[in-house]
């Protein structure tokens, strides 16, 4: 009996193994041209520029199928490095996709909060905190302004509040870019 359970752990070891050594073997990387696009992109996740988020409008741009210039967040500044990295045309913000404004985050004011968790559902970042029929509040670093926690809110309580530049800012203006070891080798 023990051999036999011996047996089944050693065979599900070199099972595992094998299955994670083809799983490293065979990983697919990322598209380059997308990783770069994403990175410019300002991660504010908002939908504004008509996808679901900043990396399926990076896949859509690499792809030629969206135009470079529906992100309201990323502003002329990012439509610029657009078309610098694409050799493309600048063009100024679709008006159908917003208003370029100043980097805001959102504001609960916990005294008029329900604690209905509308707020919260509509997060793409998971940036509110709270529980049903409690306060809720906002994580500001983690608060990408988006505004999509705005229409749900049935009291209005929740603003948007500009942000001012400063040393623990300067990197929601300015995202990090990662680089793979690829495109380092690459460079």
């Amino acid at each position: 009996m023990f051999e036999a359970i011996l047996v089944m752990a050693l065979g599900a070891v070199v099972l595992g193994a094998a299955l994670g050594y083809a799983a490293v073997r065979f990983r697919v990387e990322g598209d380059p041209l997308v990783d770069k696009i994403d990175a410019i992109l300002p991660q504010t996740q908002c939908g504004q520029c008509g996808f679901p988020g900043c990396k399926p409008y990076a896949q859509a741009i690499a792809k030629g199928e969206a135009d470079i210039n529906c992100c309201p967040p990323g502003g002329d500044e990012g439509i610029h490095k657009l078309a610098d990295l694409l050799g493309r045309e600048f063009k100024s913000l679709s008006a159908e996709h917003g208003i370029e404004k100043p980097k805001s985050v959102a504001v609960i004011d916990e005294q008029s909060c329900i604690g209905c968790t509308l707020c919260i559902q509509a997060c793409p970042v998971d940036a509110i905190v709270g529980a049903a029929k409690q306060m809720h509040t906002i994580v500001a670093p983690q608060c990408t302004g988006c505004e999509l926690c705005l229409p749900p809110c049935p009291v209005d309580c929740i603003s948007m509040q500009p942000i001012a530049e400063s040393v623990e800012t300067w990197k929601w203006k300015y995202p990090v870019v990662k680089i793979t070891p690829a495109q380092k080798e690459a460079a």
